[in-house]
C-alpha cells in the first residue's frame, strides 16, 4: 500500500531539541506513520535533500479572529512555516456577540488591535452568536492552517452586561452568567481565556476595555473554570511600566495561578532583572512572552495606533476623533507636556528620536524631509523633538507617514531561555502600522544561522514543542509516528524574514496593510496536505479548528 506523502532524504529536526538526523518521513491519513528509511511507494514524494524537515511552527499570540472571515490563507503567518495559530489574545475578540452589539465589539478591535472599522464592517461575517458558534463557523469556513482560540473576556462581559461592562464590575449574578459562558467556550475547545489590565487598552469610544474592569472576585470565578475542567491557559496583557512588575500585577498573576491551577502567560518581559525577579512566578507556571524581531512601526497621526498610548495613556484621547479634533489635541500644550514627561519614564525608552524617521509626506513642501530622523528635523527647526514631530504631523494634515524602528538586540539574552515563550507576532492586528508575523523565519535565519545565539535544534524546539506543551496542544509540535502531519520543510542556508515589511492594499474595501515576506520555506504541510510548495499556495484548505482536550 502506498503512503499518501513520503518526504525523502531530509534532515529531521523533530522539535524535541534532540540532535538532527537523516531520515525519510511517511504520512498517511493526515498523520505521521513512519520515520526512517522508506521503501514503500507514495502518492506524493517530496525530495528534501539539503533541507530541514521540522514540525510546523505554532504561533501562540495572534489576532486573526476577524481575518479568518475573509482570508482563509491567514497571511502572512502561513508563509513562514506556521501551521497553527492561537487567536483571541489580550482579552479582545468578536465572540460571543449579539447582533445589537456588533459595533461595540468591532470598535474594541479597532482601538486595541489596530484593524480599521471599515475593514471589519465589510469583512466580518457575523455568522455566530455564542463562542462555540464562532468556532464552528470558522471550522465550516475552512483555512489553510490550524486555528485554536482563547476566549477573550471583553466580549463575554459585553454579552452579559451590555455597555455597563465598560463602566463597572459585574454583580454576583452577572459574574455567574459570564462564568457559565466561559465554561461553555472552554468545554467546546477554547484553550483558556484572555484578559488585560494595561491602561492603553481602550475600547469603544475610548472607554476602558471591558475586561479591565473585571473585579478580583470575577477573575477568581473565571479562573476557577480552568481548575474545574482541568485544562486551559490564562493569557494576560499585564505590565503598565516597562521593565517593572508592580505588587498589584504580581498579586494578579498569583491569583490567576492559584485559582486556575493551570498555566498563565503574560506580555511581556523586558530586561534580565525583571526576569530574575519573577522567577518564583515562572517556577509556578507563569511564563512571560517576548518578541524576537526588530519591530518596524509605520503610521500617521490620523491613525497612531497604540505606539504612544503604551507610553502615555492620554493618547487614547485621539482615538476615533475627526481630524480637526485630533489636531487640537496634538497642538495642546498640556497634552505635549504630559507626553514629554512620560517619555522621561521607564516606557519612554521605547522612543528613540534618532531611530524615528519621517517617511512619506503628502504636501510637496515636506518632501525634502523624507528619510530624515525626527532628531535631525528638530535640530533643523531649533525645536524639541516632541514639538517638531507633532507640528510636522499637523502641518501635513495628519497625512505624513512616520517610521519607528525598535532594535531587537536587547532580546538576545532571552532567545534561548526556556523561561520565556517566544511569541507576540500579533498576526492579524495593527495591520496598518507593522507586521511581526515573520518571527519564526527571523528566529531561524537571523538569531540561529547568522548570529548563532541559538542552535538550530533548540530554535525549532522554541517554535514547536515548547508552545505546544505550554498551551496543551497534544498532537502537534513534534515529529513522531501517530502525531498530526504538520510539517515545515526549509533551507537552513536561506530561511529568513524579509528585510523590510511591504505595504499592500488587499484588505476588504482595498484598505492597506503591511505584510512580511519569507524566504527559504520550501514546503508547508498541514494535516498531511501540502499547502505551500516553493512559496506558492497549493489551493488546499486542510486546516482545522483545534480544540483543547482533543487536539
Amino acid at each position: 500500500m502506498a503512503y499518501d506523502v513520503a518526504i525523502k532524504n531530509g534532515t529531521v529536526v523533530d522539535g524535541t531539541g534532540a540532535a538532527s538526523f537523516h531520515a525519510d518521513v511517511a504520512i498517511e491519513n493526515g498523520k505521521i506513520v513512519e520515520i526512517g528509511k522508506l521503501d514503500a511507494p507514495a502518492k506524493t514524494t517530496i525530495d528534501a535533500s539539503d533541507l530541514i524537515v521540522a514540525p510546523g511552527f505554532i504561533d501562540p499570540h495572534t489576532h486573526y479572529d476577524a481575518q479568518i472571515c475573509w482570508d482563509p490563507m491567514l497571511t502572512c503567518s502561513s508563509w513562514h512555516g506556521v501551521t497553527t495559530v492561537i487567536t483571541g489574545n489580550c482579552g479582545v475578540g468578536i465572540a460571543p456577540c449579539r447582533p445589537e452589539s456588533r459595533e461595540v465589539v468591532a470598535w474594541d478591535l479597532v482601538n486595541v488591535e489596530g484593524i480599521p472599522f471599515e475593514v471589519l464592517n465589510r469583512g466580518v461575517t457575523w455568522d455566530w452568536v455564542s463562542f462555540p458558534d464562532f468556532m464552528n463557523a470558522a471550522a465550516a469556513r475552512g483555512s489553510v492552517i490550524n486555528v485554536g482560540c482563547f476566549a477573550p473576556l471583553t466580549p463575554f462581559r459585553h454579552f452579559v452586561m451590555g455597555e455597563e461592562s465598560m463602566e463597572r464590575a459585574a454583580s454576583p449574578q452577572e459574574t455567574a452568567r459570564i462564568r457559565a459562558l466561559l465554561r461553555e467556550a472552554i468545554a467546546a475547545g477554547a484553550y483558556g481565556f484572555s484578559t488585560t489590565n494595561t491602561l492603553q487598552h481602550a475600547g469603544y469610544k475610548g472607554r476602558p476595555l471591558a475586561c479591565r474592569l473585571a473585579s478580583e472576585s470575577e477573575l477568581r470565578s473565571y479562573a476557577g473554570v480552568l481548575r474545574e475542567l482541568g485544562r486551559g491557559v490564562v493569557e494576560i496583557a499585564l505590565t503598565r511600566t516597562r521593565g517593572h512588575i508592580s505588587q498589584e500585577e504580581w498579586a494578579l498573576l498569583e491569583l490567576l495561578l492559584d485559582e486556575s491551577g493551570q498555566r498563565v502567560t503574560w506580555i511581556s518581559i523586558d530586561g534580565e532583572e525583571m526576569l530574575r525577579k519573577v522567577q518564583p512566578l515562572v517556577a509556578r507556571g507563569a511564563m512571560p512572552q517576548i518578541r524576537c524581531t526588530p519591530t518596524l512601526f509605520e503610521f500617521t497621526l490620523r491613525s497612531p495606533g497604540l505606539v504612544f498610548a503604551s507610553i502615555a495613556p492620554s493618547w487614547t484621547k485621539v482615538f476615533n476623533q475627526p481630524p480637526e479634533v485630533q489636531k487640537r489635541i496634538y497642538a495642546d500644550a498640556a497634552f505635549r507636556g504630559e507626553f514629554r514627561d512620560k517619555l522621561a519614564g521607564p516606557r519612554g525608552s521605547l522612543i528613540n528620536w534618532d531611530r524615528f524617521e519621517f517617511g512619506h509626506a503628502k504636501k510637496p513642501e515636506f518632501k525634502p524631509l523624507e528619510g530624515r530622523t525626527i532628531a535631525q528635523i528638530a535640530a533643523q527647526r531649533g525645536a524639541d523633538p516632541v514639538d517638531a514631530f507633532l507640528d510636522l504631523g499637523i502641518e501635513d494634515d495628519l497625512q505624513s507617514w512616520f517610521t519607528m524602528i525598535q532594535d531587537a538586540q536587547r532580546m538576545a539574552p532571552f532567545i534561548a531561555d526556556p523561561r520565556v515563550l517566544i511569541a507576540l507576532s500579533d498576526g492579524g492586528a495593527h495591520v496598518d502600522s507593522h507586521c511581526d508575523a515573520g518571527y519564526p523565519t527571523y528566529l531561524l535565519g537571523t538569531w540561529s544561522r547568522e548570529k548563532q545565539v541559538i542552535g538550530l535544534e533548540a530554535a525549532v524546539k522554541r517554535l514547536t514543542s515548547e508552545p505546544a506543551a505550554f498551551l496543551g496542544i497534544r498532537d502537534r509540535g513534534r515529529l513522531a509516528p501517530g502525531l498530526a502531519a504538520d510539517i515545515a520543510i526549509f533551507d537552513y542556508q536561506k530561511v529568513g524574514s524579509a528585510a523590510r515589511q511591504e505595504m499592500r492594499k488587499d484588505l476588504p474595501g482595498g484598505a492597506l496593510r503591511f505584510v512580511m515576506g519569507a524566504t527559504g520555506v520550501e514546503y508547508t504541510i498541514v494535516n498531511g496536505e501540502v499547502v505551500y510548495q516553493h512559496g506558492q499556495p497549493a489551493g488546499k484548505l486542510p486546516g482545522r479548528v483545534l480544540r483543547s482536550g482533543i487536539n
